[in-house]
């Protein structure tokens, strides 16, 4: 017993415990928004709690592993990544109640979204494919930036053709903010969203459908569109501002208690922190995932290699993606896409992928760790040697 406790007060003290503390009061927050829904019925606070457990042990799991290492087995996560996304296509299934057909059913009757698990991989394939180019100087080369957006086009397209358009965006802001981050010449960007702004009335015309054309309508006027497409959006709006300042009290909003708000356990979870905790509550929320965001950044600043700085900065973009286009649905800014809010929305495989990429934040830190401490060791042997001389 004392050798386990001293493996496990090593293992901790080699941890960035900062980022685990922020990640565990994002989670304890979470967790009693979703257990505040519960009230108006459904069994999502055992499976959030059973999933959050799931996705620590995974983590810790994770960060005992050398993110290098990782990195090395990219062919095995990129083609892990494509045959899940190829097999839900063929015989995934739909249980949110929209088009996209991105779950599969495993055994015992669990539901599972491999599009989050591929979020992860995409962290890492993408990373080593930016680190690659780095080391050998070719981030600046038209040809190797045509190959980095032909890498991210993958996922996308894939995730596209389920019927999950907002997987697709976040996928694609995901390479956005790691190729700016990684250095790709500005240039780039603005000919990519010179592109992209031309070919909007082709988008709208051909590849959105027209239940996505009324979500982008509805927003023109909310009250006008209350009973619907802009149905989720308004009722959102007059739960949060119905909490004020401070809110109607925690397990006490009368909105939240008959759903008021459709999927208030998922996507609009936030409307849940605004009725019952107020405009504080939802600054700390926000608050929380800015600490773990800029936490990640710090870690990968201090990474000891383009690599692990790259994969702290996907689980960055990754983190701040989902929470802006969730935010903003929420308050009617942009249209419903279907995008969970991270750690806080309930949702098994979202929550406890999300681990994974705490666990590779870890490992990035960890190793920067054991890093330090080797260079030390060896300066210490050369002055001993220096000394004796």
């Amino acid at each position: 017993m004392r050798k386990v406790l001293g493996g496990i007060a090593g293992y901790f003290s080699r941890t960035d415990k900062i980022f685990w503390l922020i990640s565990l009061l994002t989670t304890a927050y979470g967790l009693i928004l979703i257990y505040s829904v519960t009230r108006a019925g459904g069994n999502f606070f055992k499976t959030q709690l059973m999933a959050v457990t799931i996705g620590y042990v995974a983590a810790v799991i994770v960060s005992l592993m050398d993110y290098e290492f990782i990195a090395k087995l990219w062919p095995l996560v990129a083609g892990g990544c494509i045959f899940l996304i190829v097999l839900t296509y063929f015989i995934g299934r739909n249980i949110s109640g929209t088009d996209d057909t991105a779950w599969l059913t495993l055994p015992g009757g669990i539901s599972f979204q491999p599009a989050e698990l591929v979020k992860i991989g995409f962290i890492i394939t993408f990373s080593k494919h930016l680190s690659a180019l780095k080391e050998h100087d070719k981030m600046k080369s038209f040809l190797h930036v045509c190959l980095l957006v032909a890498h991210a086009l993958i996922p996308i397209a894939l995730v596209h053709f389920q019927g999950d358009d907002g997987t697709a965006l976040v996928f694609g802001f995901m390479f956005l903010i790691m190729s700016f981050g990684a250095g790709v010449q500005l240039r780039y960007f603005f000919i990519l969203f010179a592109a992209a702004a031309a070919g909007i009335p082709f988008i709208w015309n051909t590849f959105m459908h027209d239940e996505q054309r009324q979500r982008f309508l509805a927003l023109l006027d909310l009250d006008a569109n209350s009973m619907g497409k802009g149905y989720q959006q308004f009722q959102g709006k007059i739960s949060i501002a119905s909490g004020e300042l401070t809110g109607r009290g925690l397990f006490e909003g009368p909105r939240v208690d008959r759903s008021a708000v459709p999927f208030q356990e998922n996507d609009f979870i936030f409307t849940v922190a605004g009725e019952e905790l107020g405009f504080i509550g939802c600054v700390v929320l926000l608050g929380v995932l800015l600490l773990l965001m800029l936490r990640a950044l710090q870690n990968g600043t201090a990474a000891k290699d383009y690599l692990g700085k790259y994969i702290c900065f996907g689980f960055f973009s990754m983190i701040a993606t989902q929470t802006c286009i969730n935010v903003g649905m929420v308050l009617g800014l942009i249209p419903v896409v279907g995008i969970t809010l991270p750690f806080f929305s309930a949702g098994g495989s979202s929550v406890a992928c999300l681990y994974l990429g705490v666990g590779l934040v870890e490992s990035v830190y960890m190793h920067q760790y054991d890093a330090d401490k080797i260079t030390l060791h060896l300066q210490a042997r050369r002055s001993f040697s220096v000394s004796r001389s």
